[in-house]
This record gives structure tokens, C-alpha cells and sequence, in this order.
């Protein structure tokens, strides 16, 4: 630690790390100019770094340079129980692997605290419809999940620094917002901003308080556990400037999906995004948040806004002790991090975006950054055939274009009062004119905090959602998380009897093609309130804004502009409805269970043989399934398990939905006498590396162009061609083949690779699989850095090339040669099958000397234990 500029926090007991005294010692006035961003990661080093490197470190932050790496060493870990899970399995499979080389498996914990919140792990198997549906979804979810809240369980009383709060308590975007995250953070003494990285590329949800604040893979986030620094570059700092204040009848939802694709168009993939300006200042912390929490699909790595009053006045309507307020507000303004003090910041590129510019907005289908504005839905093709859709109604049919799934879900829009309290509005008026949801619809509440329910019922509005079906299911991440639940099986039969276009319609932030539901073929973004629109629709085959939903008791036509509620009103109910204490009755009591973790645990996990949720992962066996990945990679004669097109997203590498009986995974859970009810979702199967591996590439939606139909257009489906055979078999029988072979393998992909939730699993599974590289057009950030984590080598195409230009069919063999360095330009040596050889130039996307480091170890886990035993000799 750097004691040189640790300095008294004046009027207070406490200390900080005086930053800007830093930064202008090597160039005077240069604290003035440094964004938000910049200021965070300079207090990082300064607190944090080696001294003997830290001019070198602020310099790059000072001079905008990236030609060095530097440390960062976030203050937390967040997780959520799937990816905090599997996180948690590796570590108790690494304590097994310490134990085998005569180490103590004891001394392996996290070094910086972890909180895991269980919230990914429930179904929505009963709708709103039903009274009972918490209590029905919380039982199956119980059920189910046995194995895994069993592990859960004991990595709460095995390992140090690991904090558990249980399932049904709400999703840890919104729980960090409105609970955990103190802002500013003080650790022996010292203040300083609160930092995280969590295992959701959600994460930056929180970064609307001003905590920077990271989605991270799995291994990354053990990474950081492990107490290891996050080595990185300056990244792209970009301004962005909000200007004028949001029209009549728009809500923050509206605003983001017009921000997302704004954003996507601008290019900001990786960037860290700060919001300010006149337009910023006016946003609440719930609108900030619904901004933040949308980083991802931006493409962005961070979305931050700064500490102003909004944030204080954001602190204290959710409860926070009035001595932690106090200290944000002092810290921040003495320390150079409240709003005022960033005037004189300065950007590398700004972008301007006009919020009165918006209008109301939808996103879809497919992409989360395909905005779709009300009033353009007759142009887009949407909304087209109502009359065909009432007539088939009338026959007691569903119609084309059906709605089977309305959901109000995600952090993105419950974190946000005057979303919710703007749905209930709507929901209260379209009862009273006596409108009902379609039976065929399937609809859900899902709110990230159970503060939502305790003010929806100060403002007398939970009734009125329930009277529409959207009585609360969960408190949980649902069907944004492919969690939807089964429909009702005579829907189901119609929609496959009848091969209806059918849809989803949720107020999330993801909506990729084969998420939502197997049968939803496409899904649609859109706020709470024109979320119950659509329920009350039926159809997405209709004008939202212009065409009748439904007639009233007295035969009038009813629009959407007759239900939808006034900003005045909304503003009103949220004023009076949504109090501190009712935080502070959530919260108090979730947190203090917490803190009560009973007995220690044996410091070795007793495996259960049968389980489909945990096992011991394969990351050190010799022999097995899934051994490949403790095996040597050559880099040589590998063969491609799939050519695949651009925007290849995590969904199609490692699904999360629901497991269907003919599916790979679903044969093996049958054969190991799970009943297909109690399948559950890719996702909470990721314990297991058996069952996980059957998941790699088992979208039905992917296109491997390696597989093609009659005319030559590429066939969808999860499908791979055995070479040199030519033989067309499902991916997992591909997989299986390649294993017993000892074959390894190679991934070809277009543009934007990886895209999409923070997942290890899409990495752990190519790598199980036998594949040594993958050569893409473009990374997405968090799965580039998953990758190297598991040992697998990402390389860049060079502008200009790809597979098409290679004329690539999946015949050839490949090696990789050439010396790793970081961004080193390698050759990609390509033997075709007519005996022609090719050297392709391909950068390495290695881009960090430690990231060189752990590929070269062959993953995070295998560093940490070579380091780990190494560090026990020398001790011995």
C-alpha cells in the first residue's frame, strides 16, 4: 500500500487516498480533465498499486495511453447462483485437485468478499393467473434445484468470504442497488469508491449509483476471488451527453431501447459510457438504472452516471443509514468524484443524444438493439393481418401472431418505480373499462425487489395487475432468462398442429431468437405498460397506438391512448407510494439471517454420484468425459466443429432455456431417471459438466454452414458434419465422435462472436469439447476473456478476410503457428482437401501479458493452483 498521499477525510474519524494530489504531481491541473472513469481507476492504483510502478500506471490514465497494462482491484465479487455456482463448483473441484498434490485444500477462499444471490433458478411454471403462483413456483423451484441449494449450502459454511442470501429474495442487480452497494466503500479504516465485478453482463446495472462496476465471466470473476488483480488497458472513455427532458407519455424504457440502438450504431463495444448533461441530471436513479442495466446490448462495458443529488436522494428512499449518506456526499465532493467537480472533464469522443427525440418505442424481433417505434409497426410488417387475427379469434382459434407470453420481468424495468407504477395504472384503467388478457396469453410478474410488492400495495394497485393476470410469480430473473415455464399443453399442440408465428412480449433486455420460450419464434422488448397491452392484444398483428383493443360495457372502442396513464399521476403514486421504510422492511431482516452462517463445513465437498446439477469438474482428470481439456494443445491438424455467420451470440453456444426429451441433455437426464417435468433449464444444469457439455451449440436456431440443405442454403438446427467422413450427425454426436478421437478442433466464426450473456459455460463447453482456438471476425469482451480463462486461443481475422473470403467448407485441417504475445500477429495455416495450403494472418487476441500468462498455464484454475503449490514450497 501506498501510505505517500493517505491523508485524513476531513470532519471524520476515517482516511482516503488522495488521487488527484496524485495525478497532479506528475502533471499539474491534470486531475481537472480526467473523466469519471479515470478518476475511479486512479484512486485503484493509488490505494492499491506498487509503488514502484505507479507513476508508470497514472501516466497511461494521465497521457491516455495504452501501451501498458495496469492493476485493478475491484472491491467485490457479485453472483448470481448459476454462474456464482459453477464459479463455486470449480473452486471446491480446485480444493479436491490442492488436497491430491498434498496441499491443504482449507487455505483455497475467496480473498475478497463474494455474495451470491440465488435468484436464476426459478421457473415460471405457474402464470399470474393463479393465486398461488409464488408459492407453487417457489416449491418446484425447491424441487428441482435440491442438489444445487445443497452445494450452495455448504459453500456458505465452507469457504471464508462467501455470503448467501437464498432464493425468493429478489435479482442481485436490483438487491446491489438497493441494498448492497455503499457507494463508497470503507475497509480498515480507509474510504474509497465501492467497485464490483459480477457474473451477469448485467452488472453495470449498479453503475447508475456511480460504482463502476464490471459483467464478468465466471472465470474472470474467480480470477478476482482468488485475490488477483484485473490487469487491463485504459479503456475507451466516452462521453455522452443527454440533452432536453422526455416527452409526454415515454417512459425510461422508451429511452433505453432509442439509447441501445444509438449506441450499437456509434460503436462503443468495450467502451466504459459516461451520461451527463442537462438531460442526465434530470434522470432518476430508476431511470439511470434502466439505462445502466442495458449496457450489454449496447455493447458497452460500463454505463456510468455521477455521484450527484440524485443519488443521495436515491440512498436515502431505499433505506440507507443516514451516517453512510452523509459520508457518499462528503467523500465525493472532497475526494474529486461529485458531479460538479467533472465539469472540466475531458473526453477522447462525445456523442449527443436528444432525449426529447423519443418516441414510444418496442425492440425486436430478435435483437435487444432493433428498435421498433409504435408507430412504425404497419411499416415494419408487424402489425398486419388484425382482421384475419379477429376472425380466427371468433373461432375459438388462436390466432397467427398470437402473444403466448406477456411478461413483466428483469431488473431492467423493476428496479424503476414509474415503470411498474405505470403498468399498474394502465392495468387499473383497461379494468375499468372492462378488458381482459386473451386466455391464450401466459402472463407474469417477476420483480427484482420484494420492495415492489410492498408499494404496489401502499398505492392499492397489486389488485388491479391480478385482476390481469399479472399477479407477482417470483422474485427472480425469469423469463428475460429463458425461464418461462411450460404453456399449457393444449396451447403448445395448437401452436405445433397449426406451425403458428408465435411471440413473446416482456419488459427485459434480452429477446435473441430461442431464449424466451421453444415456441415463442420470436420476441419482442417493450415497457411495462405496453406489456399489458399486448396481454390484452392477444396478437402482436396489430397498430398498438392506432388499432381497437377491445370494446367496453358500453360498446365503445377502446385505444391505447384511452388506458394509458398521465405523467402527473404516475409521478403522484410513485411521491406517495414508495418509502424508505419499505425498503428497510426487506431488507433488515434478508440481511441479517445472512450474517448467521452456523457451523463451519468440511473443507471438501462430497460429491454426489447421481447428480445432474453438481460434479467434480474434469479440469485435472486424465480420462473421461471432458478430459481433453487438462490435455496439451498442439495447435495442430485440427479439423472445424463449425463455420459459423456473424452475431453468433452465448444463447447459441450454451443455451439457457428449458431442455426438451430429444434433446442431447434431455436423453442423458432421462437416463439418469429424471422425470422430463423436472428437466429444469439448461442453465441450472451447469454444475454438471455432463450435462453441460450436451449443451454446447444445442440452439435449435444455429446455422452451422457447415451443414447445408439440397438447394445450398444453410441448414438451422444444432448440427455438425463429421470430417473426413462428410457425415451430417446432432453437435453432441459430433462432439462424442471428435472426443473418442482424441481430435482437436477448431471454431470459425464471423463478426461480433460471443455476444450476449456473461457465460463461462459457452467457453467451458468448446473447450470440454476438444476445441484449441476460435477464429473470429470480432469478440465479444467478457466471452474473449472466458476463452483464454479455459485455455482456448481467440484470434482475429485481419480486415478483409473471413471465411467467406477463404472459401472455407469444414473439409480443410488447421494449425496455428507463430510466437503468443500480446495482439502478436500469428499465421493460421490452412490445408485444404485438394492439397493446397494457405498462411493466413491472424492477430492474437491474447491482449494482456497476463492474459499470455494464463493461456499459457491453460486457465485460470490451472495458474492459480501452479502458483498456489508453488507458493506452499516455498513456505514448506
Amino acid at each position: 500500500m501506498n501510505t505517500k498521499y493517505r491523508k485524513r477525510l476531513p470532519g471524520t474519524t476515517l482516511e482516503f487516498f488522495d488521487a488527484k494530489a496524485a495525478v497532479d504531481a506528475i502533471r499539474p491541473g491534470a486531475w481537472a480533465t480526467l473523466p469519471y472513469t479515470a478518476r475511479v481507476h486512479a484512486e485503484n492504483l493509488v490505494r492499491r498499486c506498487d509503488p514502484a510502478i505507479l507513476d508508470a500506471c497514472l501516466q497511461q490514465i494521465i497521457e491516455r495511453r495504452r501501451d501498458r497494462d495496469f492493476p485493478w482491484f475491484p472491491v467485490r465479487v457479485v453472483c448470481h447462483d448459476i454462474l456464482g455456482q459453477t464459479a463455486l463448483v470449480d473452486l471446491a473441484g480446485l480444493r479436491d485437485a490442492i488436497a491430491a498434490e498434498g496441499g491443504d485444500p482449507a487455505q483455497v477462499n475467496p480473498v475478497v468478499p463474494v455474495q451470491l444471490i440465488v435468484d436464476h433458478s426459478l421457473a415460471v411454471e405457474c402464470g399470474g393467473f393463479d393465486p398461488d403462483a409464488f408459492a407453487k413456483n417457489r416449491a418446484i423451484e425447491d424441487r428441482r434445484n435440491e442438489d444445487r441449494f445443497h452445494f450452495i449450502e455448504w459453500t456458505k459454511r465452507a469457504f471464508a468470504n462467501v455470503d448467501v442470501i437464498p432464493a425468493g429474495n429478489g435479482i442481485m442487480h436490483q438487491i446491489n442497488l438497493e441494498k448492497m452497494s455503499p457507494v463508497v466503500y470503507v475497509q480498515d479504516g480507509v474510504a474509497f469508491p465501492d467497485t464490483c465485478v459480477g457474473t451477469d453482463s448485467h452488472t453495470p446495472h449498479v453503475d447508475a449509483l456511480g460504482v463502476i462496476a464490471v459483467g464478468v465471466g465466471g472465470l474472470e470473476a474467480e480470477n478476482v476471488m482468488l485475490g488477483r488483480a484485473s490487469w487491463m488497458r485504459l479503456p475507451d472513455i466516452v462521453g455522452v451527453e443527454l440533452t432536453g427532458q422526455r416527452q409526454p407519455g415515454i417512459t425510461a424504457t422508451d429511452i433505453v431501447l432509442a439509447l441501445t440502438e444509438f449506441l450499437r450504431n456509434e460503436k462503443v463495444v468495450g467502451a466504459y459510457l459516461e451520461f451527463f448533461g442537462e438531460g442526465a441530471r434530470g434522470l432518476t436513479i430508476g431511470d439511470r438504472a434502466t439505462i445502466s442495466n442495458m449496457c450489454p446490448e449496447y455493447g458497452a462495458t460500463a454505463a456510468l452516471f455521477y455521484i450527484d443529488q440524485q443519488t443521495i436522494d436515491y440512498l436515502k428512499l431505499t433505506g440507507r443509514d443516514d451516517e453512510q449518506v452523509k459520508l457518499v456526499e462528503h467523500y465525493a465532493k472532497t475526494a474529486g468524484f461529485w458531479a460538479s467537480e467533472l465539469e472540466s472533464a475531458q473526453y477522447e469522443r462525445v456523442l449527443k443524444f436528444d432525449l426529447s427525440a423519443v418516441v414510444r418505442n418496442m425492440a425486436g424481433p430478435s435483437n435487444p438493439h432493433r428498435r421498433l417505434p409504435t408507430s412504425a409497426l404497419q411499416e415494419r410488417g408487424i402489425a398486419v393481418d388484425l382482421d384475419k387475427a379477429r376472425a380466427q379469434e371468433a373461432q375459438g382459434l388462436m390466432p397467427d401472431g398470437a402473444v403466448i407470453i406477456a411478461a413483466i420481468t428483469s431488473c431492467t424495468n423493476t428496479s424503476n418505480p414509474r415503470n411498474v407504477i405505470a403498468a399498474a395504472l394502465l392495468a387499473r384503467n383497461a379494468n375499468a373499462r372492462g378488458l381482459k388478457r386473451k386466455p391464450w396469453v401466459k402472463t407474469s410478474l417477476a420483480p427484482g425487489s420484494k420492495a415492489v410488492e410492498l408499494y404496489l400495495k401502499e398505492a392499492d394497485l397489486l389488485g388491479e395487475l391480478e385482476q390481469l393476470g399479472f399477479g407477482i410469480v417470483a422474485f427472480a430473473c425469469t423469463t428475460c432468462n429463458g425461464m418461462s415455464g411450460a404453456l399449457d399443453p393444449k396451447i403448445q399442440q395448437e401452436i405445433i398442429d397449426r406451425d403458428l408465428y408465435a411471440t413473446a412480449v416482456l419488459s427485459g433486455n434480452r429477446n435473441f431468437d430461442g431464449r424466451i420460450h421453444p415456441y415463442a419464434k420470436q420476441a419482442f422488448l417493450a415497457s411495462p405498460p405496453l406489456v399489458v397491452a399486448y396481454a390484452i392484444a392477444g396478437t402482436i398483428r396489430l397498430d398498438i397506438e392506432q388499432d381497437v383493443l377491445g370494446i367496453d360495457a358500453q360498446g365503445k372502442e377502446v385505444r391505447l391512448k384511452d388506458i394509458w396513464p398521465s405523467d402527473e399521476e404516475i409521478d403522484a403514486i410513485v411521491a406517495a407510494s414508495v418509502r424508505p421504510d419499505h425498503f428497510r422492511q426487506v431488507y433488515e431482516p434478508m440481511f441479517a439471517i445472512r450474517a448467521d452462517d452456523g457451523e463451519r463445513a468440511s473443507p471438501q465437498y462430497d460429491w454426489r454420484p447421481q447428480s445432474t446439477y453438481i460434479r467434480r469438474p474434469p479440469y485435472w482428470d486424465t480420462d473421461g468425459v471432458g478430459a481433453l481439456a487438462a490435455n496439451p494443445r498442439t495447435l495442430k491438424g485440427m479439423r472445424p466443429l463449425a463455420l459459423l455467420p456473424d452475431n453468433i451470440t452465448t444463447d447459441h453456444l450454451s443455451p439457457s432455456n428449458a431442455i426438451l426429451m430429444n434433446s442431447a441433455a434431455g436423453e442423458y437426464l432421462h437416463r439418469m431417471g429424471l422425470p422430463e417435468e423436472d428437466f429444469n433449464s439448461y442453465a441450472t444444469h451447469r454444475g454438471d459438466h455432463l450435462t453441460a457439455m450436451r449443451a454446447t451449440f444445442a440452439n435449435p436456431t444455429l446455422k452451422n454452414e457447415m451443414v447445408r440443405n439440397a438447394d445450398g442454403s444453410v441448414k438451422a438446427g444444432s448440427l455438425a458434419r463429421i470430417e473426413p467422413e462428410g457425415k451430417v450427425v446432432r453437435m453432441w454426436e459430433a462432439i462424442e465422435t471428435y472426443l473418442v478421437r482424441r481430435q482437436p478442433l477448431i471454431v470459425i466464426a464471423g463478426a461480433d462472436y460471443g455476444q450476449g450473456s456473461s457465460r463461462d459455460w459457452a467457453a467451458k463447453g468448446v473447450r470440454l469439447a476438444g476445441v484449441e482456438t476460435v477464429v473470429a471476425e470480432g469478440f465479444e469482451r467478457i466471452h474473449r476473456t472466458n476463452l483464454i480463462g479455459m485455455g482456448v486461443l481467440p484470434l482475429e481475422f485481419k480486415p478483409g478476410t473471413n471465411r467467406l473470403t477463404l472459401r472455407l467448407d469444414g473439409t480443410e485441417t488447421y494449425d496455428v503457428i507463430g510466437k503468443r504475445t500480446p495482439r502478436a500477429s500469428l499465421a493460421l495455416v490452412i490445408h485444404r482437401k485438394s492439397g493446397e495450403t494457405l498462411h493466413v494472418p491472424v492477430t492474437c487476441r491474447l491482449d494482456t501479458a497476463e492474459e499470455v500468462s494464463i493461456y499459457e498455464a491453460g486457465g485460470v484454475l490451472q495458474r492459480f493452483a501452479q502458483d498456489f503449490l508453488a507458493g506452499q514450497e516455498c513456505v514448506a
